[in-house]
């Protein structure tokens, strides 16, 4: 990336209080937002899991978080975003697992709690976790030469959807609203939506559109987002209403980048559940005063990467280009390529590679990394494929095992990418 003075600078930043991980910075921060990496229940001082008990593990990753956050001048307050991953146990029920979560959960946040995504997976990186987190944090001062500003926080809720006392149903900060995933849940009986996968994932997509509504937002505006399943089958159906809420239209000629994730189960035992990052064209106060124009969303798609009706590869909104989950697919042919794990590795990352150097960015502006593995003692070799691809500090980074993966694929992954030169009229 470019040192011009004018440029906004990534900021990767490890502190000794939490665990560290050679293939990834604990906080990566970029213009206002901290990508944190997924954070497992390890004690620093003993290098070790934690007990097995849920609530300690819980516990012990809110207090990496808290020591990552601490380290760079923030307080848990700056939480944005949450992304809890419960391994799925044939012991014990989700619903359980998230009453015991939720026993510790608010005494990290006193008095402004995070929007929340809560997902059951196969596995994590280490056998004996039972979670592991991740976060965005708020960076109200910016990274240079962003030193000055000053921006507030503000969540919304309406009536119109789900209410939660563990998360509000969205924060805006700077030019991005983050939407607490939304369960299938009739607004007016507090219950599951009756019927099936296509029922589920309506309302599901119903009490997003409402809480955009609220905040004077319309679907046009979303530009990442991230469905959760329990049966890959069900991607059919899934597509089939989805495609209702997002059609291109002329007076918007793209659809929102996106990821799906086979969980092994979800809250309420829902069928789906959905997440959305959404474009706030008016900043939050103080920046509505400073900037009073409408930065636009820029949408791309290149003939060397996947394409795909349902999803853009990249979309960029401000300072960031969210890409949509990237599968070992050959362009050429638009099927998985041939070979293992490390062959599909590659794919995925060149597919990722190739879509920012169409846009003129590089490997190093990414700032997260997620990667799904259909088996997660794949790791080791996946890491020796990653880190090739990488040559300045490497982005923040969450690693799930899921139950399957589209197209039977072995790996997915998806990321978040600096942009440093915003977008027009920035």
């Amino acid at each position: 990336m470019s040192d011009m003075t004018n440029t906004i600078k990534k900021v990767s930043k490890n502190t000794d209080n939490a665990p560290k991980n050679p293939l990834s910075t604990q906080t990566v921060a970029f213009s206002h937002y901290n990508y944190i990496s997924a954070q497992l229940p390890i004690n620093t001082t003993t290098d070790a899991l934690v007990s097995n008990s849920l609530k300690v593990q819980a516990t012990q990753c809110l207090r990496n978080i808290k020591s990552i956050v601490e380290s760079i001048g923030h307080v848990m307050n700056d939480v944005i975003k949450i992304n809890i991953y419960l391994k799925d146990n044939a012991n014990s029920d989700i619903e359980d697992d998230i009453k015991a979560l939720d026993t510790v959960y608010a005494a990290f946040f006193q008095g402004y709690l995070p929007t929340r995504t809560i997902i059951a997976v196969a596995a994590l990186p280490m056998e004996e976790a039972l979670v592991q987190m991740d976060a965005v944090i708020s960076n109200a001062e910016g990274t240079h030469p962003q030193a000055t500003d000053e921006m507030v926080k503000v969540k919304n809720s309406t009536d119109n959807a789900p209410k939660a006392s563990v998360s509000p149903q969205t924060i805006a900060f700077s030019h991005y609203n983050n939407i607490s995933a939304q369960l299938p849940i009739n607004s007016t009986t507090g219950e599951l939506v009756a019927g099936g996968i296509k029922e589920q994932t309506k309302q599901c997509l119903e009490n997003i559109k409402a809480i955009l509504e609220e905040i004077d937002v319309p679907l046009e505006e979303v530009v990442k987002v991230n469905i959760s399943l329990q049966d890959i089958s069900d991607i059919e159906a899934v597509d089939e209403v989805y495609s209702s809420f997002f059609p291109k239209t002329a007076h918007r000629n793209y659809v929102p980048a996106r990821t799906i994730v086979v969980a092994s189960d979800l809250p309420k035992h829902a069928l789906v559940q959905i997440d959305a990052v959404v474009s706030h064209s008016a900043g939050t106060a103080p920046e509505v005063d400073e900037k009073g124009y409408d930065i636009v969303i820029e949408a791309n798609n290149t003939d060397d990467a996947p394409k795909s009706p349902l999803s853009t590869q990249t979309v960029a909104y401000s300072d960031y280009n969210h890409l949509s989950a990237q599968l070992p697919i050959d362009p050429k042919t638009g099927e998985v390529i041939k070979g293992g794990i490390t062959e599909q590795a590659e794919q995925c990352l060149e597919n990722i590679k190739t879509i920012i150097e169409s846009i003129d960015h590089e490997m190093d502006d990414i700032v997260k990394v997620t990667i799904q593995l259909k088996d997660i003692s794949d790791i080791d070799t996946v890491n020796e494929v990653y880190k090739r691809y990488f040559h300045s500090d490497l982005p923040a980074r969450t690693v799930i095992g899921v139950a399957a993966i589209p197209m039977d694929a072995l790996i997915q992954i998806e990321a978040v990418v600096s942009n440093a030169e915003g977008t027009p009229p920035e």
